[in-house]
């Protein structure tokens, strides 16, 4: 996983800077458990789980779910959520383990579902990790492998911010990767599974300037964590400042439709 790990600084916050929301997760985890043909044994591992923001829907529906993540920090905010639902308790259903997802810690065929979430860029050897996840996989289980697509005001903010930081000559932006689908579904079809995409949820996010400001303020991003703090301070005051001349007013409000996209992979075992 990335060596630096910002996720114990945002947990907090997490949630709230992200554009998925609760009723949002809870129609995605319908479309795959329908997809999956759940039952009542079904089990389900997710790696880089984080907060839970993805699969603490089916904790809720009693399914048994494991989730491992790098961060101590945002497991702690997954147990929180789970510990504000009606039984004050986590649930025995809920496996949740501190360690590198890289190296998964489970024996063989252990998992029905296995589901990450625009996770993949984070592994430091992503052919050893998608060798773990075929391992623990069960012969007819579905591997997921998910991304949200980032609302596209969301984006262009995204790439403003970038432009401004770039002027700052002791600043250095890491080169984007982007063909991760690509070499997950390359992997998946050379060991013969089965592939098929879906566009499992489309929605609307809207946020003001200020809100989004706020959110970069807070460094909620990988890309903020870039530059030391007294840089980042300047980029941010002349981020605003572009913010305000560019559209308006901080006030002004960026709507645009967010996407949960799918990728399924079965073995020929489950065809």
């Amino acid at each position: 996983m990335v060596k630096t790990n910002y996720y114990n600084s945002i947990a907090t916050i997490y949630d709230q800077t992200r554009w998925m929301s609760e009723s949002v997760a809870e129609d995605i985890a319908d479309a795959i458990l329908t997809l999956v043909d759940a039952n009542p044994n079904t089990s389900f591992l997710e790696p880089g789980v984080g907060t839970g923001l993805n699969i603490l829907p089916f904790v809720k529906r009693g399914y048994s779910v494991t989730g491992i993540d790098i961060s101590q920090a945002m497991l702690d905010q997954f147990r929180r959520k789970v510990q504000q639902t009606p039984s004050n308790l986590t649930p025995s259903n809920l496996t949740l383990i501190q360690a590198d997802a890289s190296e998964l810690p489970f024996s063989e065929s252990s998992f029905d579902v296995v589901l990450t979430v625009h996770m993949i860029h984070t592994v430091s050897h992503w052919p050893t990790f998608l060798g773990e996840i075929e391992r623990v996989l069960k012969p007819e289980g579905f591997y997921l492998n998910a991304q949200w697509v980032v609302p596209p005001a969301r984006k262009v903010f995204e790439s403003q911010f970038k432009a401004i930081l770039l002027q700052y000559k002791e600043t250095q932006v890491p080169k984007r990767v982007d063909n991760w689908i690509e070499e997950i579904d390359g992997y998946f079809r050379g060991r013969g599974y089965q592939a098929e995409y879906q566009m499992v949820k489309e929605w609307s996010v809207t946020n003001t300037v200020a809100e989004l400001l706020s959110y970069y303020q807070s460094r909620a991003y990988g890309f903020c964590w870039w530059v030391p703090d007294d840089i980042f301070y300047r980029v941010m005051a002349d981020f605003e400042a572009f913010c305000a001349d560019y559209y308006g007013s901080l006030e002004t409000e960026l709507s645009s439709t967010a996407q949960f996209e799918l990728w399924i992979y079965t073995s020929s075992q489950a065809a």
